[in-house]
């Protein structure tokens, strides 16, 4: 979708038709989640930074996130690629991959299903859809990029290598300021030449995990398949204890480590959720639940460490033993739309949450681990268990 959110906003407020419209947080640590391609001519871009993006487009008209609005969009948006073919994997509220080639028979080629999608979305939502056609994800999305403002780009698969040949590097997923500086000293500054790397080199410069996948990348290559996104009823994680624990300091330590667990379970799960869940058994073997519901769903560690912390302190437990404790998220939604929610938050630990699970994914588990789980912690032995009935949300 075009500038999704202030699409959105100028479709209900026809006052904004023209004019450049900023979808944020007005604070001292406001983003722009959206901008309006008349707002984009002066050079704001969404993620800037609020106080930035005015300075730069003074004029530009600032309105508070509606994510109800946006949501309701989305899912109508939704209904219409559902109608066309049930692989639909959503990325983000305005944006998803569909596999359309079992559809061809029913309704014409693929530039004609993507005509028709984006006839049905301007006619239905009056919004503006960009859409990209290609052999796979990679190169769908490239060109869905390429395509925007309301265009549709169609990209054959004997036209692959003309199509990535002239894109500079930075068009590749991966490289960023660091990669592409990196290449471009040695001369690489286009897919094309990338491509006449042999892989050895590349692996020299890069590293043999980014040198492999940038060397199918230019050449085109993306094995992934679309995958239809199904939610979760949640996700928990719990762990029972060796010996009954009755300090709370120790308690809230253990929540941090399943808080770490269960918050990259989400991330890699492409979620974020809604309602927390904190699990005690006692000595006693009495269980107890507490949940909290959030504005907004969250993946990150420390905002969920935060709000088991909460919980448990509300049950001011007083030397009380515990045998079992466990933490669950519920009301889960992809995270591509709820990254984006907290417009006025410090995201400084979603992006820390992000680099940690990066290196993890190079270097192993134990390549990053808080400071504060590296020492008070209690005995426990390991056990972890899918999320029991009884936590589950029943809307």
């Amino acid at each position: 979708m075009d500038a999704f959110y202030a699409a959105v906003e100028v479709r209900r407020d026809p006052a904004l038709v023209g004019r450049p419209v900023l979808v944020g947080g007005r604070g001292g640590r406001g983003v722009v989640a959206s901008a309006s391609y008349e707002a984009r001519v002066f050079g704001v871009s969404s993620a800037m930074p609020m106080a930035r993006a005015l300075r730069l487009c003074p004029d530009a008209v600032v309105v508070g996130p509606d994510f109800a609005a946006y949501t309701a969009a989305s899912e109508r948006i939704r209904e219409i690629f559902l109608s066309y073919t049930p692989l639909v994997e959503p990325l983000a509220l305005d944006e998803a991959f569909l596999d359309i080639g079992g559809s061809v028979r029913l309704f014409g080629p693929p530039q004609e299903i993507g005509a028709r999608v984006r006839a049905q979305i301007l006619d239905d939502l009056g919004l503006v859809a960009s859409v990209g056609i290609a052999p796979n994800k990679f190169l769908a999305k490239l060109c869905s990029g390429k395509a925007k403002p309301d265009g549709l780009l169609h990209l054959p698969a004997d036209g692959v290598t003309e199509f990535l040949t002239p894109l500079g590097i930075r068009d590749l997923w991966g490289v960023g300021e660091a990669t592409s500086a990196r290449l471009e000293r040695f001369g690489i500054g286009t897919v094309g030449e990338l491509a006449a790397v042999p892989l050895p080199t590349l692996i020299r410069l890069l590293g043999p995990a980014a040198a492999e996948a940038l060397a199918r990348l230019a050449r085109g290559e993306d094995a992934r398949t679309v995958i239809p996104w199904e939610p979760a009823k949640g996700m928990s994680a719990e762990e029972t204890f060796d010996h009954d624990i009755d300090d709370v300091h120790l308690l809230r330590v253990e929540l941090l480590r399943l808080a770490e667990r269960l918050a990259r379970r989400l991330r890699r799960g492409g979620v974020a959720g809604r309602t927390v869940t904190l699990k005690l058994r006692y000595a006693s073997f009495q269980t107890v639940t507490r949940s909290r519901t959030l504005p907004l769903p969250i993946d990150e560690s420390t905002a969920l460490h935060g709000e088991a912390v909460a919980l448990l302190d509300a049950l001011r437990l007083e030397r009380v033993r515990v045998r079992l404790i466990g933490l669950g998220v519920t009301r889960l939604a992809p995270t591509g739309a709820s990254r984006q929610l907290a417009l006025d938050e410090d995201d400084r630990w979603g992006r820390l949450d992000r680099a940690a699970d990066g290196a993890r994914e190079r270097f192993g588990e134990a390549a990053v681990t808080r400071g504060a789980l590296l020492d008070d912690a209690p005995p426990r032995t390991g056990n972890t268990a899918p999320v029991p009935e009884q936590w589950r949300d029943p809307g």
